[in-house]
């Protein structure tokens, strides 16, 4: 807490009124059907300020974006390709509570995933509601649990 520190904050410049971005993920859906899609939306999202990595995966439709970018510019440059896009809406297949609920199967979605709908996440208390179930009377294999 000595000199180091001091000559930091000395050094140190700051900008008041701007917002810093944090390091963000963004994963967009798009239709690429040939590798003149791919390098069409790649070029136009490796020219953003703040971009530190992309991940194109063709086969999936998706395209990921690590650095320090807001996700409705990402998406606004994808769109200006011409492209139809959106940010990316499924969810692992084993991460999901009810993965039959309605509208969370779609037979588009990639293998192993489907639709991030609130239908398909568990509520907060689902994990209290079977602890409570496993001990209760209504329960028939309950007395094998003591």
């Amino acid at each position: 807490m000595g000199g180091l520190e001091y000559l930091s904050k000395l050094c140190a410049f700051t900008t008041t009124g701007s917002k810093t971005k944090s390091m963000q993920t963004v994963e967009i859906k798009v239709k690429m059907d040939c590798d003149g899609c791919e390098r069409k939306v790649r070029n136009a999202i490796k020219h953003i300020k703040g971009v530190k990595s992309i991940e194109v995966n063709r086969k999936q439709s998706k395209v990921t974006v690590r650095g320090f970018v807001e996700p409705n510019k990402v998406l606004r440059r994808v769109k200006e390709t011409g492209k139809r896009a959106e940010f990316w809406p499924y969810i692992p297949y084993n991460v999901v509570y009810y993965p039959y609920a309605t509208q969370a199967y779609d037979k588009r979605a990639p293998a192993g995933y489907v639709k991030n709908v609130p239908q398909a996440i568990a509520p907060p208390n689902a994990t209290e509601e079977k602890l409570s179930f496993m001990f209760s009377e209504d329960n028939p294999n309950a007395c094998s649990i003591m």
